[in-house]
């Protein structure tokens, strides 16, 4: 019997343990509060000390590690802030798969039907807040680490269970606990990763994401009395009309066969003080999603065409953040590894797509690790009231775990 044989039978033969650790998990992890937002909203949170406190599930995952005999690396920039790292296999060939998931969360918001931190299991489902975004995922591939050490499986790569911090929100300081203070400080080096963070019901592998830059742009005028605002320059009137020129914008561009086109949005405009004060500032926040190809000068240089055509203007555009765009060739290793044991496991091959959201996966393909996204649950749950994930993709997640190591690092 093959090593993949030996692992389906395992599977096979004892689905209902497999169900009940994983769903076990996934509860105790969902306890634990570990809500993610920006500093100046902590204070609606008054469970928390600080952002996220991740540690309440790292402790969770730690002690798996630990039973299981997984050796595992904590990283943290804030002790209450970890990353644990657990590791299989003997590194001897060189390559590494990093399989990461998150350890924090979106508040649980409104709307709900039940207790959002208290898993609810209904219809082959589990609900709650974090179930599938990311806590879910994270207890797939714990468990999927268990089977591989209690079957004494060697894999000549290293497979690297990763349950990391900082995804759900970023401080204006723009400090990062998670993937990117690990790359920061090089304390990793995957050769291959999958970011079980997209949904799509494991039916699409994520190969490429837009890149995403905020830019403020500011219209200034001169403040006056509402009164005679002939004496006055109104930056809201001014703001109005480079609003009508980006509305009209296009980008130079090639069309990325997966990710399209790139988009602007609108999303905030202030301006003014009080309705008999006549605005002498206005500002407005774009969101624009690049594909590669584009440079942020190019997007630099087409506002600065927007302020031109504005008779009197005068403007100051500001990037606020800016990351790139990527993209991996969807015919590599990963993508074929995944795509066939999915073939043989769920009876259909996912399809490589782009996103116009971002994952880990984007700052790995950035520091040179060809990472996708890919994992189960649906896209539409995620953020949502009454989250959910379904326990048997959960449990087929697991699996494929397994296989796709194997395919990999032996």
């Amino acid at each position: 019997m093959s090593t993949k044989e030996k692992i389906k039978a395992y599977f096979q033969e004892n689905e209902n343990k497999i169900r009940d650790k994983i769903v076990s998990l996934v509860k105790e992890m969902v306890k634990e509060k570990t809500v993610n937002v920006v500093s100046e909203k902590l204070s609606e949170h008054p469970y928390l000390k600080v952002r996220g406190e991740e540690y309440r599930v790292a402790n969770i995952v730690k002690r798996e590690f630990e039973n299981y005999g997984i050796p595992y690396n904590e990283f943290a920039r804030m002790k209450e802030r970890p990353n644990v790292i657990g590791k299989i296999g003997k590194d001897k060939n060189g390559k590494r798969l990093f399989m990461a998931a998150h350890m924090d969360i979106v508040p649980a918001g409104d709307g709900w039907d039940t207790d959002p931190f208290e898993v609810v299991e209904k219809d082959g489902k589990l609900y709650g807040r974090g179930t599938l975004d990311n806590k879910g995922p994270l207890a797939s591939i714990i468990v999927a680490g268990e089977i591989l050490k209690e079957l004494g499986i060697e894999l000549e790569g290293e497979l690297q269970l990763a349950a990391l911090s900082d995804e759900e929100a970023e401080d204006p300081d723009g400090i990062d606990y998670g993937i990117g203070y690990l790359l920061e400080e090089k304390l990793i080096n995957p050769t291959f990763a999958i970011i079980p963070d997209i949904g799509e019901n494991m039916e699409r592998i994520d190969i490429a994401e837009k890149g995403r830059t905020v830019f403020k742009v500011t219209a200034h005028g001169k403040q006056a009395h509402g009164s005679t605002p002939e004496k006055g320059i109104n930056a809201v009137y001014m703001m109005a009309k480079m609003v009508c020129e980006i509305e009209k914008l296009q980008f130079d561009y090639k069309v990325h066969p997966v990710l399209g086109h790139p988009t602007l949005n609108l999303g905030e405009i202030h301006g003014g003080a009080a309705p008999n004060i006549v605005p002498g500032q206005c500002e407005i926040l774009l969101d624009i999603r690049t594909v590669p190809g584009m440079t942020k000068e190019q997007v630099v240089s087409k506002l600065e065409e927007c302020a031109k055509k504005v008779e009197g203007g005068k403007f100051t555009i500001e990037c606020m953040s800016w990351n790139e765009p990527h993209d991996v060739n969807p015919d590599n290793e990963l993508v074929r590894a995944i795509q066939k044991n999915s073939k043989e496991v769920l009876g259909f091959e996912p399809e490589p797509f782009g996103m116009g959201g971002g994952t880990f996966a984007k700052t790995l393909n950035l520091h040179g690790v060809i990472a996708v996204g890919w994992g189960p649950g649906d896209d539409e749950a995620f953020h949502v009231a009454n989250e959910y994930v379904e326990i048997k993709q959960l449990v087929d997640f697991a699996l494929l775990t397994c296989l796709v190591s194997i395919d990999l690092l032996n």
